[in-house]
Parts: C-alpha cells; structure tokens; sequence
C-alpha cells in the first residue's frame, strides 16, 4: 500500500510538471444556422478542445496552477455546404494578480475574417512547416499570440519567441488563399495584428502591457501607491504610440482589454490627480467615455 501511494505522489508529480499550457473554453455558436442537425458544430468543439488543451505547444514546463485561462468563441455565420464556413472568432485571455484570487484580462480580440473547412470527426493536426487547415492555423495562430500576451506581461519581451511562432503560422497559411492572413488586405487582420506587436514602431505596447501588469498590478498588495504610478505609466505609452498613430490598432487592443480596470483601479485609493488622466483617455478611446467619467 505505501509503495501505490508512492508511485501515485510520483504520477501527480509528473502530471504536474509536464501539464499543458492552456486551460482552454471552447465555444461554438450555431445560432445562426438554420436546420436541426447541430451535431457537427458538437463535435467540431470538443474537437478543438481537446486539440488546444491537449497539445504541448511550447519547450516549458508549466505547473497546473500556471496554465493560462482562455476562451475562444467561434461564431457560424454562414454555412455554404456540409465543410465549408463562414464566421467570427472571439479569443480573450487573462492571467492571475500576484498575491490575490483576481484574474486580469491581457487579450481580448475579435477576428471578422474566418473561414474554414471542417469535415466532422477530422483530427486536427498542427504542423509548423506546413499549412494544411485555415482552421488549425487561425486557433494556432492565436494560441501562439497569448502565449506571447502572457509572457509581455510577465516579462519584459518575455513573449518574444512566442510572438515569432505566431508570425510563422501567419507566413505558412498565406499559401492557402483564405483571408485575414494577406499583407495587402486593409483593415484588422492577423497580419496587422501580429505585424503591429513585432514592429519596433509599437514596442510602447509591449512595455505598457509588462508595466501595467507586472509593476503594476503585481505590487498593488505591496505598494498601492507606486503600483497606481507604474499603472499611469503604462498608459503614457499606450499615448506615445496614440500620438505617432491614433487609428493605431494596439491602441485599442489595450483598452478593450484594459478599460474597465483603469475605472476601477483610479477610482480606489490612494488619491491620484486624474484630471490629465482622464483627458488623455478620452481622446485615445472615446468609445469608453462613459466609462472615463466614472474616474474620480
């Protein structure tokens, strides 16, 4: 009997140690499609569930405990034959608070340009040298993309190598046609997306992203009014990048991600001249005024 529990303590060890990285939510909203046959769209979520969950995407080891919440939410808007749609993709990611229970949002981004073919009970398989699905390359692509969010966050450039496997996915699934991956298309895609992050032209963003996170809300428990400072800083460099481009779409990456915890985090103590603050905020995201006022 000692001898069991011993090799039991060993296996949970081990499970520990060697556990994925993602602690994926997968969802697949069928709404919009007409008829009542919904089993494919089913199968197709448990599917990539399994795939995101189960698959080892990185060399390092992570703890159970330091797996990355996440959700991707892929909404069917049209459906052409039994293996071919069409649709959105919601992907949000967050990251627990030193010392607290509270998980902060790091991503949080909507994909307009989906298509995909899927035939049910596929395996789906990711080869970095090849593209073989628009649909393993898209999750893929966006696996590799909070990777690279969590690490900025933690570290400074710490999601560099992660930032570079996503930019390789965007560079193989080029060769299938489908859309959101071209360089010449306009508007928000992955290749602006991923262009934008690696472009010394935006590494304001990378740096806000590891102040705001890690000196930031990282030492609220510690220091509130120096973590309410590096916060503030933070958003300086969200404004440095607002200034050189204000359509800029990191700019609004990060305050879809960030808004309503700057409301709550200004408008806690300790006290913080917020006057230039909220003039600053309302003019880089003025979609979030409502919000902005709310800071005292």
């Amino acid at each position: 009997m000692i001898k069991f529990f011993k090799i039991l303590i060993f296996l949970l060890a081990i499970t520990q140690v060697t556990a994925q990285e993602l602690d994926a939510t997968i969802t697949v909203n069928s709404d919009k499609i007409s008829g009542s046959n919904k089993q494919v769209f089913q199968t197709l979520e448990r599917t990539l569930t399994e795939f995101v969950n189960q698959k080892k995407w990185t060399n390092r080891n992570f703890k159970n405990q330091e797996k990355i919440n996440c959700a991707f939410t892929l909404t069917i808007l049209e459906q052409s034959s039994n293996t071919n749609f069409k649709g959105n993709i919601q992907i949000q990611s967050s990251r627990p608070v030193y010392n607290s229970t509270y998980l902060t949002p790091i991503f949080n981004f909507k994909d307009d340009d989906f298509s995909f073919n899927y035939t049910e009970f596929e395996v789906l398989q990711y080869n970095p040298n090849n593209f073989d699905s628009n649909l393993v390359s898209v999750i893929a692509f966006y696996v590799y993309t909070i990777l690279g969010m969590d690490g900025d966050s933690f570290a400074k450039n710490g999601g560099t190598d992660y930032f570079k496997e996503a930019e390789n996915v965007m560079n193989q699934a080029q060769q299938g046609g489908f859309p959101g991956w071209s360089r010449t298309t306009s508007g928000v895609t992955r290749f602006k997306l991923i262009n934008d992050i690696l472009s010394n032209t935006f590494q304001d963003f990378r740096t806000a992203l590891y102040t705001f996170n890690r000196q930031g809300l990282d030492l609220f428990h510690e220091d509130k009014e120096e973590a309410k400072e590096n916060v503030a800083v933070a958003i300086n460099k969200i404004k440095n990048i607002y200034n050189r481009r204000p359509n800029a779409l990191l700019v609004r990456m990060f305050m879809d991600a960030k808004a309503d915890e700057i409301v709550s985090i200004f408008s806690d103590g300790p006290r913080y001249d917020t006057s230039k603050l909220v003039d600053d905020l309302s003019r880089m995201s003025p979609v979030n005024s409502t919000k902005w006022n709310k800071i005292k």
